[in-house]
């Protein structure tokens, strides 16, 4: 938000179709197998002992050859794994400072979203029942993710990315096909998104240790669940970004004392786990004093 030195690329392998084991209540974690006679022939080294196909072997040799060939690139080093994360991020040294690039490995999966999914995406009010539909039909991507529930870290679970279809929300937010366009009326929904964004990201540098549990993303979803909650383009009008703010952030205050941030295309999904509830008290109460005094954060 601030300044553009991070970076997330997908790196996306089509597979034909797999089997999809649920791992947990959750409705977003996945064991992966094959069905009969795989195509991808290539992928069967990666199966672990129970025939599961292993997020750690396949990220671990994505992860050798990236190193074997960043090798001969100056200035680029392979950062040490982060536990339970599924990037390979690379540290690029340039003039002007560091910009580090996220390597994700995502599996494209040609088949219908799982059942945990059927009541997400309530955007029909918002942008439509039509593009409703024609997001479900996009194929199914799946990052290596460790379940940090599952008792013995195996490193075989996958999780349901929804990154693709967030763009294309991004990029076409408005309720009218012409919104903040070169020629149609401009609105305040990523000037929010951004706001609050940086506002966390500022607090996050300030109190590392007791935010480290919140990220981006729950400020992400809070913001789709927003725009759910005030569908029309009058209801985030460039003229009110004040206002508008204030609406998105309440509600994500809302969820932080409750606790409660349903996944927005896995509803049954809470990304606010309730062991963490100091994190979020402390978060909460961060806020409502910028908040309660014009933002001093945003002066600094």
């Amino acid at each position: 938000i601030s300044e553009p030195n991070e970076f997330d690329i997908m790196l996306v392998m089509p597979v034909a179709r797999l089997q999809l084991d649920q791992s947990d209540d959750t409705g977003a974690y996945y064991y992966l197998s094959f069905k009969r006679n795989p195509k991808e022939k290539y992928l069967l080294k990666f199966l672990d002992e129970e025939g599961k196909l292993s997020a750690f072997k396949m990220l671990q040799a994505l992860r050798d050859i990236i190193k074997q060939e960043v090798k001969n690139i100056k200035n680029v080093e392979v950062k040490r794994k982060k536990a339970g994360s599924p990037a390979i991020t690379l540290q690029i040294k340039n003039s002007s400072g560091e910009i580090s690039v996220d390597i994700i490995l995502t599996l494209e999966v040609q088949q219908s979203w799982p059942p945990s999914t059927q009541d997400g995406l309530k955007i029909e009010q918002w942008l439509g029942t039509k593009v409703r539909g024609e997001f479900r039909n996009r194929p199914l991507y799946l990052v290596a993710k460790q379940n940090k529930k599952d008792k013995v870290l195996k490193g075989n679970t996958w999780r349901l990315s929804f990154s693709h279809i967030e763009k294309a929300m991004m990029n076409n937010h408005g309720s009218s096909k012409t919104c903040c366009e070169s020629d149609g009326s401009k609105c305040c929904r990523k000037s929010c998104l951004k706001l609050l964004k940086y506002l966390l990201e500022q607090l996050k540098m300030k109190y590392t240790r007791e935010l480290d549990k919140i990220c981006s993303y729950h400020v992400k979803t809070a913001f789709f669940h927003s725009c759910v909650m005030w569908p029309k383009d009058t209801d985030w009008h460039l003229g009110n970004l004040d206002h508008c703010f204030q609406n998105y952030l309440g509600y994500f205050l809302d969820c932080l004392e409750k606790s409660h941030l349903p996944h927005f295309f896995i509803p049954q999904y809470n990304l606010l786990s309730l062991e963490d509830t100091a994190s979020y008290n402390f978060l909460s109460r961060q806020i409502n004093y910028q908040l309660n005094n014009r933002f001093p954060i945003f002066q600094e």
